[in-house]
């Protein structure tokens, strides 16, 4: 079993600026702009109103309602009306894809969803940045594997569902699949005690991967357990031993400034499920 730290969301590059930290604890990762998507920011609902309400204001209006919005992955029921068979998925292209391939990402592994945040706050213009705060990269969802399809086999009444998302306005994209989450059981619980996908609604230290006191959001503070001692596969991206730093209680990495998953083999480090575990246990299931 593998697990995938997963950078998905607003940064500097993609959307100009960080999700927001809500001044209630709740995280909104914004999905990032996209001209070919059918789905604009003024379509998706949050707290009952469109996104494009908080995205204007925070981007000085740079994105607007009618912009593409890349709604990927998709875990929140409420953000669309849905068609009948709707599960939470992700999709994934190009060579961000070849690397999940390569390292034979597949169904049972797990993704966690990271990205920049910042804390937010009301003004008599409307939303703002905290003045002072500062970004830091944050886990905000994730979803287990049941599946995974090309884009081009999805293109059947099977997943009429699924028509809706993003990658299936990439026709010429290379390596074009979904990542598709466990159907709703029948009873609308869990199987097997584990959910199928989710999101951390609020801000959690235990979640933050910026460490506390960092001067660049890539300065990870991580479990103990994940410094590569010798024999073990470090997370992909970050191979050169010069990035970590083992501590007394803790490891500190410097993460890689550019792809987007990082994937972790579960059979070299056993502790890795449970320390995601125990992550979940404070999320949102859907």
């Amino acid at each position: 079993m593998k697990l995938i730290l997963s950078r998905k969301g607003f940064d500097s590059s993609a959307g100009g600026v960080p999700s927001p930290i809500l001044p209630d604890g709740r995280l909104l990762a914004l999905p990032i702009p996209d001209a070919a998507s059918t789905i604009h920011y003024a379509d998706i609902n949050f707290d009952g109103a469109p996104l494009s309400r908080l995205v204007e204001p925070l981007t000085r209006g740079k994105i607007t309602a009618e912009h593409g919005a890349h709604l990927d992955p998709d875990l929140i029921p409420e953000m669309l009306p849905r068609a009948p068979g709707w599960r939470p998925l992700f999709g994934q292209s190009g060579q961000a894809q070849g690397h999940l391939r390569n390292h034979g990402v597949g169904p049972g592994d797990l993704f966690l969803f990271f990205g920049l945040f910042r804390r937010v706050e009301r003004h008599a213009s409307g939303w703002r940045w905290v003045p002072g705060s500062r970004p830091r990269h944050v886990i905000w969802g994730w979803l287990q594997v049941a599946s995974v399809v090309s884009v081009s086999a999805a293109r059947t009444d099977d997943y009429r569902w699924a028509a809706y998302h993003p990658h299936f306005q990439r026709q010429d994209a290379p390596n074009n699949v979904l990542y598709l989450a466990r159907a709703q059981p029948a009873s609308g619980g869990q199987e097997d005690g584990v959910s199928r996908a989710g999101v951390f609604s609020h801000f959690a230290t235990q979640r933050q991967l910026t460490a506390a006191q960092a001067t660049r959001v890539s300065q990870w503070r991580l479990p103990l357990w994940c410094y590569p001692h010798a024999g073990r596969t470090p997370l992909t991206y970050h191979a050169n031993h010069q990035r970590w730093r083992q501590h007394a209680n803790h490891t500190e990495l410097n993460a890689a400034a550019r792809g987007q998953e990082f994937i972790l083999d579960c059979d070299e480090y056993p502790e890795a499920l449970p320390w995601a575990g125990a992550l979940m246990q404070g999320g949102r299931p859907v």
